[in-house]
């Protein structure tokens, strides 16, 4: 005799089955510098109307330093980053990462900065021999090497210790390091403290940051790709619409006073596109990359970047 199946076997069989993995976006939250068009995009919950007629929901995972951005690209724990330096996108690129630079964020050279400790170095040559902590990897890597070269040093000439920004402040504020690679509000914060700016990037390296994305995300969802653009577009529409309130809002989200945040606005130079002048400057960075032994291989830029980023 074949074995009955009671309704009950039946519906239990099926409560038991695994549900089909649900449809989502993940996008890494980048508050920092002071990425105002991220904030507003999450805190309004922009992206999350665009996916809402695709069905697909957003996850929004904090990760802050490029070169970690890059490695979940490719492992596909994200599928966009939110906000990355396009040294991190270069040297991942140099790697075989699948990534591609999707839309601009800003150019914010005034932003990021090498600091003294209180009572330390006067000049970026007095740090010869001395400990400086900071992202490596990342445009203040750069940074740190053209500040050098400028004075006719190298990476060699100080101990680098690799650390992320939150990281770097906290040694500096302790005297645990000489000098601290760091951006926005740990800059201000420093100063506050008593730390001396050697050096902001202006003149040195451009910093470009921009919206990157996993290349099998791009080619499988052109659909969430054009929601991405979309929200980070919406975004900043309603920040040149509503200045003071935008402003306002990142000043709350990264606890900075109204004052700060109008500095940092003004430091960050904000872009939603890159142009063509970025290509030979993002060419002369991952040279330089490559004579400070910061990446390996060289690759075709434009390669990198998706022509729907370029203005």
């Amino acid at each position: 005799m074949k074995p009955i199946i009671t309704l009950a076997a039946l519906l239990t069989l099926i409560w038991a089955a695994p549900l089909p993995a649900a449809e989502v976006v993940n996008i890494s939250y980048v508050k920092s510098p002071f990425n105002l068009q991220m904030i507003v995009m999450k805190e309004q919950e922009l992206l999350e109307k665009e996916l809402a007629p695709l069905g697909v929901t957003v996850n929004w995972p904090e990760i802050n330093v490029g070169a970690r951005q890059a490695q979940a690209l490719a492992t596909g724990d994200l599928n966009v980053a939110g906000v990355i330096n396009t040294s991190s996108a270069i040297m991942a690129k140099g790697e075989g990462y699948p990534i591609k630079i999707i839309a601009g964020v800003a150019r914010p050279s005034d932003v990021f900065a090498l600091v003294a400790k209180k009572g330390g170095a006067a000049q970026v040559k007095d740090l010869k021999g001395k400990t400086v902590a900071g992202p490596k990897g990342t445009v203040l890597h750069n940074l740190l090497a053209a500040a050098l070269q400028k004075e006719g040093l190298n990476l060699s000439y100080v101990n680098f210790v690799s650390m992320d920004i939150p990281q770097s402040f906290a040694a500096l504020q302790s005297g645990r390091v000489d000098a601290a690679l760091l951006a926005a509000n740990a800059v201000i914060s420093a100063q506050k403290e008593g730390a001396k700016v050697l050096t902001t990037a202006t003149g040195l390296v451009e910093p470009k940051l921009v919206i990157a994305a996993n290349e099998n995300f791009i080619t499988r969802h052109p659909d969430r790709l054009k929601a991405v653009i979309a929200a980070h577009d919406k975004a900043w529409q309603w920040i040149t619409e509503n200045h003071e309130e935008a402003v306002a809002l990142g000043a709350k989200v990264q606890g900075l006073s109204l004052e700060e945040a109008e500095q940092l606005f003004a430091w960050s130079h904000f872009t939603q596109r890159l142009n063509a002048s970025d290509i030979p400057g993002m060419e002369a960075d991952m040279l330089f990359m490559l004579e400070n032994d910061i990446m390996r291989n060289k690759i075709n830029i434009r390669d990198l970047i998706l022509p729907m980023a370029l203005e």
